[in-house]
């Protein structure tokens, strides 16, 4: 059955829907999204992702085209009319589509940003079997723009980065720059040594994730000790446990790096219980 999407106000089906070839995300990746996690049919951290997307149409200098209401009610109609219980909700906001491709930004009084929104059903996605068994990650090295902060649709190079982990028989890769660990191709990355959970602080070198921000809270509402500083890829091979969080994975495991094993080679104790929590937390705040 087709999907239900969103595009510049309208409800279409997928075979209908589209943008223009002029559409300055296509051609200069001139654009930002959002990617929100759906469990038991509602919306897991959507505030959280609104603030996060009014700061990145603001960091590119991109207007707001719709508020934060109305984005919310897309959603939920997206959701309904898909039939999601587990799965994501998408959403893109470019600078739209002028009349002709230049460098320069065109006129926003005259060109309207682009809009688009769809659904990715995802049944299974809190009782991942991966998050049982754990995931293998390589190291490469870090060589994106210097504006990580913004969450831009500039997705080549970690998507290179995923083809490098599969090719290594991994599951992902951890981006490397300076010596110290920045996060993984679409997550978050942390480890654990002694009784401490040591990620990367918040700076314009990584995205400022929202499952991070809230994993993070829930650690330490927990009496866990959260330690943000930069860490080495070496020194991550010799953690008792190391783990990433993103919307779309919430807390995964990281079982083995760069052919490391870390502790026993299963995920340990820190990580699981993080996952929970975030878990039964954010079904008892979606909306």
């Amino acid at each position: 059955m087709s999907r239900t999407v969103y595009v510049n106000g309208a409800y279409l089906p997928e075979h209908e829907a589209t943008v223009s070839i002029f559409d300055r995300g296509f051609l200069m990746a001139d654009g930002v999204y959002e990617v929100t996690s759906v469990l038991d049919g509602k919306l897991i951290d959507f505030d959280g992702h609104a603030v996060r997307l009014e700061r990145s149409l603001n960091e590119l200098d991109m207007r707001t085209p719709i508020d934060k209401d109305d984005l919310l009610e897309v959603h939920r109609e997206l959701v309904k009319r898909n039939g999601i219980e587990e799965g994501l909700v998408y959403l893109q906001i470019t600078r739209g589509a002028p009349a002709d491709r230049d460098f320069a930004f065109p006129d926003p009084d005259a060109t309207e940003p682009t809009v688009v929104l769809f659904t990715q059903n995802k049944p299974g996605l809190a009782a991942s079997p991966a998050a049982q068994k754990g995931m293998k990650v390589i190291s490469i090295e870090d060589i994106r723009w210097g504006r990580r902060d913004i969450k831009t649709v500039q997705l080549l190079y970690p998507s290179m980065g995923k083809m490098m982990a599969k090719k290594a028989g991994a599951d992902d890769a951890w981006m490397v720059q300076d010596g110290h660990v920045t996060e993984g191709t679409s997550n978050n990355a942390y480890i654990v040594k002694g009784n401490k959970i040591i990620t990367r602080p918040r700076s314009n070198d990584i995205l400022h994730g929202i499952t991070r921000a809230a994993v993070l809270r829930f650690a330490e509402e927990a009496q866990m000790i959260v330690e943000e500083r930069l860490f080495t890829i070496e020194e991550a091979k010799e953690a008792d446990e190391a783990f990433i969080t993103s919307a779309s994975t919430f807390v995964m495991p990281v079982v083995e790096i760069d052919g490391v094993a870390l502790g026993d080679g299963t995920p340990g104790k820190v990580a699981p219980r993080l996952r929970e929590i975030y878990l039964d937390e954010s079904r008892k705040a979606a909306i």
